[in-house]
């Protein structure tokens, strides 16, 4: 028994900065202002990244976790129109396709999604690339948490009320983008995949201890040869 854990931007898609732009145009209607320019947002939740970026402009905690509700809100409906602003907006990534009817024929595979992304953000980007909801059957999002460490565990609770048994972090596999999901399941010894079609190089993602790291996920049989290991 596998369960498979997918990041989304920049390991299934790229929405070419529509994200971005939402959050940033939300956060201003919100709170009037957009953040740090600067401010990297691979690798974290919406959520920490409404407060840190809020916090950069010295909005307190406390209005900060009033607001959150109304910023995610504006997001979903800005995200929207981003991503119906053009053809080219949400791109799949390489091989994303066949390796997911691969691992889905598979009977002992379990897909889902490990994403920064609140709920309704995942929909609007799996959606604007035609991939089918239906087949994630286990997921986490950083609408259950802030911090991408604990999504692990409730992505592990909601695997074993699906399957109706426990589920050990060693059977579970995250696939991402970045250090922070190779990281974020080391406490459960999940194992992590890294692959290098976000912003860090296969050097780079390396440095970080991933069981596997790949310069895209276009080997099918590589790829699902590690995940299965």
């Amino acid at each position: 028994m596998k369960v498979v854990l997918f990041d989304i931007d920049g390991t299934l898609l790229r929405t070419d900065g529509a994200g971005r732009r939402a959050m940033e145009q939300a956060l201003f209607t919100v709170f009037g202002a957009h953040g740090d320019p600067e401010y990297r947002y691979d690798g974290k939740t919406d959520r920490q990244i409404t407060r840190e970026q809020m916090r950069w402009a010295g909005v307190s905690d406390d209005v900060i976790d009033a607001r959150m509700h109304d910023v995610f809100a504006l997001y979903a409906e800005r995200l929207a129109q981003e991503l119906a602003s053009g053809t080219e907006q949400a791109v799949l990534m390489q091989g994303i396709p066949p390796l997911l009817e691969r691992l889905g024929a598979h009977e002992e595979v379990t897909l889902g999604l490990l994403t920064g992304n609140i709920e309704a953000g995942a929909r609007q980007k799996l959606r604007a690339v035609q991939l089918a909801w239906e087949q994630f059957l286990v997921n986490a999002f950083g609408s259950d948490h802030e911090q991408r460490p604990m999504l692990p565990s409730v992505a592990q609770q909601r695997a074993a009320q699906l399957l109706g048994r426990e589920v050990p972090g060693e059977r579970m596999v995250i696939i991402g983008d970045t250090p922070a999901d190779i990281h974020c399941g080391r406490s459960l010894k999940v194992r992590a995949i890294g692959v290098a079609t976000g912003r860090y190089s296969v050097p780079e993602l390396l440095a970080h201890n991933p069981a596997d790291v790949f310069e895209t996920l276009a080997d099918t049989d590589a790829v699902v040869e590690s995940i299965l290991a």
